[in-house]
């Protein structure tokens, strides 16, 4: 299994922490030169010092922009113009009942979420496809583009979206080198989970340890793996996708959800 991607550059955004940042290291070990995104340069700084910890040999570069409004991502690709890789990470998440879900919140959902990786696909893959011979573009979607909470509508929008725009990406790759994929994790303990729980917690008229008890038998109780992912398990899907050795897997949505998700198809 052909997993080096040594001469291959790769694009990961919201890559400062969780399944962004542990992609970006497990491309980095995997030989690739890595642009670590974020919209801090305190931040950015620290997840590239965390690459370059972990993959000492690796080429890894800042890439501070805010890639939430199109003046963000029109900024990083002037200073990035070709990768060989994108990863189209980057997501927000708020959880909210529908009936307080306001016009601006369902507007910077779908900024952020949905057009961040529209206006990077449609730059890089015209890129890769035209000038390149070998290319991979992945969204990291979410069981909530199929499974969508209740408790989040506009989230699980956002995440259908993305789902459906790869699908659409993938068919101008058709006889090439090229391919777009989605990856959709289930529930994953990243460092944000503690603060989104609390929220929710707080919302609920309970606690943290409570939501986090009652996560799998009530809230997603298909789910087989029955705990929170860790983040590399996520990533190392994400970085397969990524590989030579993913060479037939196109247009695909990938699960990463612990069997949430019952359909087989």
């Amino acid at each position: 299994m052909d997993l080096d991607l040594t001469d291959k550059t790769a694009l990961v955004t919201g890559s400062t922490r969780g399944i962004g940042l542990a992609t970006a290291i497990g491309l980095a070990q995997m030989g690739a030169e890595v642009i670590v995104n974020g919209r801090e340069q305190a931040a950015v700084g620290e997840a590239v010092a965390k690459v370059e910890q972990a993959a000492p040999s690796a080429k890894v570069h800042a890439a501070a922009f805010d890639l939430g409004h199109a003046a963000g991502c029109a900024a990083l690709v002037a200073q990035f113009p070709d990768v060989d890789i994108l990863v189209n990470n980057l997501g927000i998440y708020e959880p909210k009942g529908f009936f307080e879900i306001e016009d601006s919140d369902w507007s910077r959902m779908f900024e952020v979420n949905v057009m961040s990786g529209v206006r990077l696909t449609r730059h890089y893959l015209k890129r890769m496809l035209d000038n390149k011979d070998w290319g991979r573009v992945v969204f990291v979607s979410s069981e909530s583009g199929v499974f969508v909470p209740k408790e989040m509508v506009h989230y699980g929008f956002s995440k259908s979206a993305q789902l459906v725009i790869a699908r659409g990406a993938a068919e101008t790759t058709k006889g090439t080198n090229v391919t777009v994929n989605s990856v959709m994790p289930g529930p994953t303990w990243v460092e944000m989970a503690p603060v989104r729980l609390a929220a929710r917690a707080k919302a609920a008229g309970t606690t943290v340890d409570d939501l986090v008890s009652r996560t799998f038998s009530e809230r997603r109780p298909a789910s087989l793996l029955q705990r929170y992912a860790a983040p590399e398990e996520i990533a190392n899907l994400i970085c397969y996708v990524c590989s030579k050795a993913s060479s037939a897997t196109n247009g695909a949505a990938l699960r990463a959800d612990g069997g949430i998700v019952t359909n087989p198809f």
